[in-house]
């Protein structure tokens, strides 16, 4: 009898995509029913204004970090006049925080994802109170139910396209969508921008690439487990790698553990959060020499080649602006 070939984490990546391309033919579906409120709504691109611009943007991830290290509390009472940018998973810890758009007016949400279990995300009543003066930014292929809660709880809706023509023998629907968006109101087209497969590297790239912030910090950007987080948690935190591994012992024989040097902690690292890691730290690495990134999340996996670590409370200090 063969035996079974062992799960390594690159198979694990590649069935995780593999997953997610499942789902192709219900992108181009959801982008098929936005077109119409993509032709009325506006482009991201407005966010390339000088008037919209601020030297200093922080992005704010839902990491274990946040809370244990305080930083909302810390942001929420600082002299800070730079952009606050929140990936989807974390607006409502943000706004119950009391960092909200009227203590900080450049305020905006960023989501990626384009499926419809998302909806949760902006359905609290604190969303629905801030909604209208909260910029939010879409991708062409967001499910549009979650389009219909965001509007109706007053969320602005900003477009942009995501760049995922990874599998291979697909035809271009980058190329295809971006030509139908042309056809009519952005006829110079939407901006563009990688993700990284996340909510968190892709309000990186809208800081800097969009929104031309100068220096981008992040807090509640761990882009790993901590180091005595049980296997239990880690499944139970991350569906995807729950549908691949329902087993806590493999998934034990795949986690990295990983030393910052810079916080001085051990991190774990899973599959899915290695490729999450690597993506970014790689964007970062290849990213314009005028943009500054900064981990002062005091904690995590992000450190090495272009990332300047800082404790969050010196960032604030030394830059308010």
């Amino acid at each position: 009898m063969k035996s079974k070939k062992k799960l390594s984490p690159n198979d694990l990546e590649k069935n995780i995509g593999d997953l997610h391309y499942a789902y192709y033919e219900d992108w181009v579906k959801n982008f098929a029913l936005n077109l119409n409120q993509i032709w009325e709504d506006s482009s991201a691109k407005k966010f390339s204004n000088s008037k919209f611009h601020t030297d200093s943007a922080i992005v704010i991830g839902r990491g274990p970090s946040l809370l244990k290290n305080d930083h909302l509390n810390m942001l929420k009472n600082s002299n800070f006049k730079g952009s606050i940018i929140c990936p989807d998973g974390s607006l409502k810890t943000v706004l119950e925080s009391g960092v909200t758009p009227d203590r900080f007016p450049h305020f905006y949400v960023v989501s990626i994802e384009p499926y419809e279990r998302i909806k949760v995300l902006f359905q609290h009543k604190i969303i629905k109170k801030y909604g209208k003066k909260i910029e939010g930014i879409f991708p062409t292929i967001a499910s549009p139910t979650v389009i219909n809660i965001a509007r109706k709880n007053g969320i602005k809706i900003n477009w942009l396209h995501i760049l995922f023509d990874y599998k291979p023998n697909q035809p271009s629907f980058n190329q295809i969508s971006a030509l139908m968006v042309r056809a009519k109101k952005h006829t110079s087209g939407l901006p563009a921008i990688q993700t990284g497969g996340n909510a968190g590297t892709s309000s990186w790239f809208f800081a800097w690439k969009i929104l031309k912030s100068k220096r981008v910090a992040f807090i509640g950007m761990n882009q790993g487990w901590d180091e005595d987080d049980s296997l239990e948690k880690i499944l139970s935190g991350s569906p995807e790698l729950a549908h691949k591994i329902k087993d806590s012992k493999k998934l034990e024989k795949m986690l990295v553990k990983i030393y910052n040097p810079e916080f001085q902690n051990y991190c774990l690292l899973d599959p899915i959060f290695s490729f999450y890691r690597n993506a970014l730290l790689e964007f970062i690495y290849r990213s314009p020499k005028s943009v500054n990134t900064i981990n002062a999340t005091e904690g995590g996996s992000l450190f090495g080649n272009r990332v300047k670590c800082m404790k969050f409370a010196h960032f604030l200090t030394k830059y308010p602006k």
